[in-house]
C-alpha cells in the first residue's frame, strides 16, 4: 500500500467483513509476547477472515484510520523507524506462533 488513503479504501463497509484491521500505533494497547500470542490465537480460532496488521508512518495514523481499525496495538513506548517496526512486528508474530505451538524459540524472557 502506498499510503493511509489506500489502506482505508480497502476497509469500507463492504470490506470490513473480508478482513480485520489492526493498527500498530504507539498510543495502542501494549501486550507482552504471551498476551500477543493469545490475541493472535484467539483471533485465529474465532475468525475466518484475514487479520491485517498495519504500521503507521512517522506521524502515526489519522483519527479516521484509528476509528476504522478494529484494534490498535503498540509495540511499546519507544519510537522505531518504520522499517525497523516491520522487523520487530514480524519477529513478534513469529514468536507468538512459536508460543502457541509450544516451540522452544520463546523461553519466557
Amino acid at each position: 500500500m502506498r499510503d493511509e488513503g489506500d489502506l482505508l479504501a480497502g476497509f469500507g463497509s463492504a470490506a470490513k467483513a473480508k478482513s480485520t484491521l489492526v493498527l500498530m500505533d504507539s498510543r495502542g494497547k501494549e501486550f507482552t509476547s504471551e498476551q500477543f500470542a493469545k490475541f493472535l490465537g484467539d483471533y485465529q480460532d474465532r475468525n475466518s477472515v484475514p487479520l491485517v496488521l498495519a504500521i503507521g508512518g512517522a506521524d502515526g495514523f489519522s483519527a479516521e484510520a484509528r476509528a476504522t481499525a478494529q484494534n490498535i496495538i503498540s509495540l511499546g513506548k519507544m519510537t522505531f523507524a518504520h522499517e525497523l517496526a516491520r522487523v520487530v512486528l514480524l519477529e513478534q508474530v513469529y514468536r507468538a506462533f512459536t508460543i502457541l505451538k509450544g516451540h522452544p524459540y520463546h523461553s519466557g524472557h
